[in-house]
């Protein structure tokens, strides 16, 4: 059970438990639900509001609802318990991830990966070409984000805070890939900060960090393959959070497209980045050592991250090098 898989399991519970008399059939059933993870000191690894936007049509308090559903969800297989927190919020802890089903389905997809069903291409569009640089770049990403999931429409883009004047011209100044970052990653109200850090190539830039990560990824590949072997998708179970980011990104995208918040995408990427970073070590045969599944399903981990990596990058409209 993977996070994507719950928000369709939980839509899949809303409807049967109209079409079995449990909820109103006046009951509209949402074509998609929000599932994110809890926040620290929360119960459970997912919650989701999801009873508070059927309780109108239903005609029962969230509680009530929250309560039917989880019923239901409490026995669909990869999930290991449900509990009903506050005035109707479900929470779920799902059992164990199965590393080599995701990793499979993350080589299978590529960098469609996280893309909802029937999404529009993801190619670079901007609502006016002539609008000031923070706000092309954020109404491009966002456009990317809402085709991914399927939105080849989406409305207006928000309003942002533009690039200040003292800051000049920022993609002359830092290059295209660094501005766009800094104009990315900061929420549409606040004004983007520019400074030198964006050029440091070492661990105290996030910027660099989430290239870097991606161009390790395929290095390992690289090195693997002079060692004579390549990925295969099997279980790993010393990268738990690792693991964590990638069954993730599905929901991270499609809750970056419905708040129109292309920074969601960006600190994620750098929570990946640097589950990455630090599961590298681990990837290949270590002096002596000889070639296992083990590396080998390592490898297949660390190749998806890069993916993903990847992926995210590009609705941003940033490049990632395979080397740097």
């Amino acid at each position: 059970m993977t996070p994507a898989d719950l928000s369709r399991c939980v839509v899949r519970a809303v409807r049967c438990a109209v079409e079995d008399g449990e909820l109103s059939a006046d009951v509209v059933v949402p074509e998609r639900v929000v599932v994110e993870r809890t926040r620290p000191g929360g119960v459970g690894d997912y919650a989701t509001p999801v009873a508070f936007q059927v309780a109108k049509s239903a005609g029962r308090p969230p509680g009530d609802v929250a309560g039917v559903l989880g019923r239901r969800l409490a026995a669909v297989p990869g999930v290991a318990s449900v509990d009903v927190t506050g005035a109707g919020f479900l929470n779920f802890t799902l059992a164990p991830l199965s590393t080599a089903g995701l990793v499979r389905e993350v080589r299978a997809r590529g960098l469609r990966y996280g893309y909802a069903d029937g999404a529009f291409g993801v190619e670079p569009f901007c609502w006016a070409r002539t609008a000031e640089p923070r706000q092309r770049a954020v109404d491009e990403a966002v456009v990317r984000l809402l085709r991914s999931q399927g939105d080849g429409h989406g409305g207006p883009p928000p309003g942002v805070a533009p690039v200040a004047r003292r800051d000049g011209d920022v993609v002359g100044e830092y290059g295209r890939d660094a501005s766009a970052w800094a104009m990315l990653t900061a929420p549409a109200r606040e004004t983007p900060v520019f400074d030198q850090g964006l050029l440091l190539q070492g661990e105290g830039s996030e910027f660099f960090r989430v290239r870097y990560a991606y161009a390790r990824s395929r290095a390992l590949l690289r090195n693997a393959g002079q060692l004579g072997f390549g990925a295969e998708a099997a279980d790993v179970s010393d990268a738990p959070e690792l693991l964590r980011a990638l069954a993730d990104y599905p929901l991270v995208l499609e809750a970056a497209a419905h708040h129109r918040a292309p920074e969601r995408l960006a600190r994620y990427l750098v929570e990946l980045a640097d589950a990455l970073l630090d599961f590298q070590h681990r990837v290949l045969p270590q002096g002596d050592e000889k070639r296992s599944a083990a590396h080998r399903a390592r490898l297949a981990l660390a190749e998806a991250a890069g993916t993903v990596l990847a992926g995210g990058l590009a609705l941003l409209g940033i490049d990632a090098p395979e080397r740097l």
